[in-house]
């Protein structure tokens, strides 16, 4: 069977907390995250709860497996031909947050997908990491600023 892993950082000048509350309400994430078209959380944030999401052509149910409120959080997540696993992991900082996430797949459309399109993981991580660090910085300097 044929598994995927991506690793990034990115550092994000905010708090760990704005971070975490930009990242984890689930429910925006297709205001932000341009690969996802909808989502919707079953629960609160929590070990055990479900949260159902379309992103690159894919429906995925995904099932939070640890949460450290503005610290971690990880999920497992299942589409057709796919399973994967994804943490992300918040660090303060001076001036912000270093963010991490990894990732880690398997399934047969993985391997398809590993042959047409070689980077896709590490290319959908990134975009996923750069549209989370634009989303919170524009929110902390609108709230700065006063505008928010």
């Amino acid at each position: 069977m044929t598994t995927l892993a991506g690793r990034h950082e990115l550092f994000v000048r905010a708090p760990p907390d704005a971070v975490w509350r930009v990242h984890t309400n689930i429910e925006a994430w297709s205001q932000w995250q341009p690969d996802v078209a909808a989502s919707h959380v079953e629960g609160p944030i929590a070990t055990g709860t479900v949260f159902r999401w379309k992103s690159g052509g894919l429906s995925i149910t995904s099932r939070i497996q640890h949460v450290e409120t503005a610290r971690e959080i990880a999920w497992n997540g299942t589409a057709i031909g796919t399973r994967a696993y994804h943490r992300w992991t918040l660090t303060p900082q001076e001036g912000g947050t270093l963010v991490s996430t990894e990732e880690s797949m398997d399934g047969w459309l993985v391997a398809l997908l590993k042959v047409v399109m070689p980077d896709f993981l590490n290319k959908s991580l990134m975009v996923w990491m750069n549209s989370l660090k634009e989303r919170v910085e524009l929110q902390e300097d609108a709230y700065r600023s006063g505008s928010a």
